[in-house]
C-alpha cells in the first residue's frame, strides 16, 4: 500500500510539474514534441497535434521535450533554428518556461495547505488532551489514555504541549510525577520516560521519551484567512528547507538527514493512515520541496538550465550543444549518485526501525 500512495503523490506532483513547463511552452509558440510521466521505457503513448503522450516505467520524474532545448532527452541535434524552438526565443520565454514547472508545483502545494486549513482550522493554545499512547511505553504503564488532560509535571502547570514535551526531553530515564485529568477525576502517577538517540545537526543527543501522541484543538477559520495560513504554511516549508541546504553547504548537516525515494514511499503510507488531509498536506510538502530541490542552480535542473539562459544573455552569446551535453551528462551522474546515497541511508533508517 506504500507503494500504491507513493506513486499517487509522486504522479501528482510530477504531473503538475510538467504541464506547467507544457503550458508555458505553448504560450509562447514553443513546439512540445514530448509529454512523458516517468522515465524509460515507455508503457503506453499516443500521439496528438504533434506530441507524443506517454506513461513510462520508472515513476521518479518526468520531462517535456521542447523543441531546441539540449534536455534530459541529450539529443545532440535539438537545435535546428526553426522559431518555434527553445533556442530561437527571448530569455524571458525562455526563463518563464524554466520556471513554469517550480511555480505550479509551489501553486499545488498553496492550494492544498489552503483547502486544509479550511478544512481542519487552525491550532490554538490550549490544554494538553491526549489522543494515544504507544503500546509498551511508560505512558501506557502508568496508565494515561486517549482524552486525559495533562496538568502538571513535578508539580509544574503544563499549559501547552511544548512545554510538556521540551520537560520530558531533558528527563531520560529520571522518575517523574505526572497530574493528569479524567472526566472530573484528577490521577497521578510516577513515570519513568525512556531515553533515545536523537541527532541534531552533526551532534547524537539523548532525549527523554514518554510516549504520548498529542491532541490538538483547533478553531475554524474563514476562507480568506484560510489563504492567509496556506501561504504562512508554504513559507514556513521553504524556510526550513533552506536552512537545511545552508547547513549542508556549510558542513553543519549530514546527506543522511534527506528523504529519498523509499523514504518518501513509507511516509506516503503513513500518512495516508491518517486520513485524507492529512495525505494531501504530505503531497503539498513534498511538492513544495521539489519545487526547491528544481529551482536549484544545477546542471539537469530547472534551476540549471535558467542559469545557462542568464550566462548566454549576459555574455551575449550561445554556448555550444557540445558543451550543454556534457553539462547534462554530469549532472545525471551527480544526481544518480545523490539519489543511491539518500536511498541508501533510507534503507538503514527501515533496518533500524
Amino acid at each position: 500500500m506504500s507503494i500504491l500512495w507513493f506513486l499517487i503523490v509522486i504522479g501528482v506532483i510530477i504531473f503538475v510539474h510538467e504541464l506547467g513547463h507544457f503550458l508555458a511552452a505553448k504560450s509562447v509558440g514553443m513546439r512540445v514534441e514530448k509529454f512523458s510521466l516517468g522515465f524509460p521505457p515507455k508503457l503506453k503513448s499516443f500521439h496528438h497535434k504533434g506530441t507524443e503522450y506517454s506513461i513510462s516505467a520508472i515513476p521518479l520524474g518526468g520531462y517535456v521535450k521542447i523543441a531546441g532545448m539540449v534536455d534530459e532527452s541529450l539529443d545532440p541535434n535539438a537545435v535546428t533554428g526553426a522559431p518555434w524552438e527553445f533556442q530561437s526565443k527571448k530569455p524571458w520565454q525562455k526563463i518563464w518556461v524554466l520556471c513554469a514547472g517550480v511555480m505550479m508545483n509551489a501553486l499545488l502545494a498553496f492550494i492544498l495547505f489552503t483547502v486544509i486549513t479550511k478544512i481542519n482550522g487552525v491550532p490554538q493554545e490550549g490544554p494538553v488532551i491526549v489522543g494515544g499512547v504507544e503500546a509498551g511505553r511508560p505512558a501506557e504503564t502508568v496508565g494515561l489514555q486517549a482524552e486525559d488532560v495533562i496538568l502538571s509535571i513535578d508539580d509544574q502547570p503544563i499549559k501547552t504541549w511544548q512545554e510538556f514535551v521540551d520537560y520530558i526531553k531533558t528527563k531520560p530515564n529520571q522518575p517523574i510525577q505526572l497530574q493528569w485529568l479524567r472526566g472530573l477525576d484528577t490521577l497521578q502517577a510516577t513515570a519513568v520516560p525512556d531515553s533515545r538517540e536523537v541527532t541534531v545537526g552533526s551532534q547524537s543527543i539523548t532525549q527523554g521519551y514518554l510516549g504520548v501522541e498529542f491532541r490538538p484543538t483547533f478553531r475554524t477559520v474563514s476562507v480568506f484567512e484560510a489563504v492567509g495560513w496556506g501561504g504562512v504554511i508554504c513559507w514556513d516549508v521553504v524556510r526550513e528547507s533552506l536552512k537545511l541546504i545552508v547547513k549542508l553547504i556549510g558542513g553543519k548537516a549530514s546527506v543522511s538527514e534527506l528523504t529519498g525515494p523509499i523514504g518518501i514511499a513509507k511516509l506516503s503510507g503513513e500518512s495516508a493512515k491518517y486520513g485524507a488531509t492529512s495525505f494531501l498536506g504530505f503531497i503539498g510538502l513534498i511538492s513544495i520541496s521539489i519545487a526547491l530541490l528544481n529551482i536549484l542552480p544545477l546542471p539537469v535542473l530547472d534551476g540549471g538550465h535558467v542559469l545557462i539562459v542568464l550566462i548566454e544573455t549576459a555574455v551575449r552569446r550561445t554556448i555550444s550543444t557540445r558543451v550543454k551535453l556534457v553539462i547534462q551528462q554530469i549532472g545525471f551522474a551527480l544526481l544518480i549518485v545523490l539519489v543511491l546515497v539518500v536511498s541508501y541511508h533510507d534503507i538503514l533508517r527501515l533496518i533500524v526501525e
